[in-house]
């Protein structure tokens, strides 16, 4: 199964981040993949105030696009993530949707855990314009392939992701604008751990270079194996990675190194009080 991550420097501009995806998107599967996976907020990304001012309904022309460009490429396709306007709601969602081939809508994730953070000498409060959700999900590809959804920060809570393998998840998407700071320093390690411990794909499409002054991704989209091998990485610039993902080797990885058979739930407890 040959899979693409797109990387864009998505702007306030929302037109030409619907441009630059289709483009991007249309040479990922010109170049064979089944699967592509676009950014986090690739529809809309600025400030914050202009992020949430570009948040559209699930019925909205992003969300429309992506599933008109997957039913004409017959591809499977994970819309990275979008600003959701939620009706009668006063905060959005940070939404993702995986749409099949045949365009129609094979899941929805909105994101659980919410971008509240210092990093790089600038505060982040996500949670002032979105609520986190409330379930985890896990798709699956016109080919029977299990999907785990997963946005950006959800990617330094290990436990979502084991959650979603055990559930059955053999590739983990991770839609991000992840900071140029944590980019450089966090990302590529998280991505990796992600991948050896539930012994899945990972393909991590990230955002790449400066959305609004003072607001910056880091790039370097992977696409990394089960056992922990980076298969493709981007460079700084808008384009897309491809990789084929060999689930034999999969296959064969959980079974001489079954650590996820090797589990014991029962041992597993959550401290009655956890101190941060």
């Amino acid at each position: 199964m040959r899979a693409a991550a797109v990387q864009l420097t998505s702007t306030a501009d929302r037109e030409r981040n619907l441009a630059t995806a289709d483009r991007l998107t249309r040479a990922a599967a010109a170049a064979g993949a089944e699967l592509v996976v676009l950014p986090e907020k690739w529809a809309v990304l600025g400030t914050p105030e202009e992020t949430a001012a570009g948040a559209e309904p699930f019925d909205g022309p992003a969300l429309r696009w992506a599933a008109a460009t997957a039913r004409e490429l017959g591809i499977d396709l994970v819309a990275g993530s979008i600003a959701e306007r939620v009706r009668d709601r006063d905060k959005g969602s940070n939404t993702s949707v995986h749409f099949g081939p045949d365009g129609e809508t094979r899941a929805v994730y909105r994101k659980v855990h919410m971008f509240d953070v210092e990093v790089g000498g600038r505060t982040y409060r996500e949670s002032e314009h979105e609520e986190g959700g409330d379930e985890l999900v896990v798709s699956e590809t016109a080919g029977g392939v299990e999907l785990g959804l997963s946005v950006c920060y959800d990617l330094r809570f290990p436990e979502l992701y084991r959650i979603l393998a055990v559930r059955g998840a053999r590739i983990l998407t991770v839609p991000a604008a992840f900071t140029l700071a944590t980019t450089r320093d966090h990302w590529e390690v998280l991505l990796r751990a992600r991948a050896i411990e539930d012994q899945a794909f990972v393909i991590a499409a990230n955002q790449v270079g400066e959305h609004a002054k003072g607001y910056r991704s880091g790039g370097r989209s992977m696409i990394v194996d089960p056992w922990g091998v980076v298969l493709a990485q981007a460079p700084d610039s808008e384009t897309f990675i491809t990789a084929e993902l060999d689930l034999d080797r999969q296959a064969e990885v959980r079974r001489t190194l079954p650590s996820l058979a090797n589990r014991r739930p029962g041992a597993y407890a959550w401290p009655q009080e956890v101190h941060a």
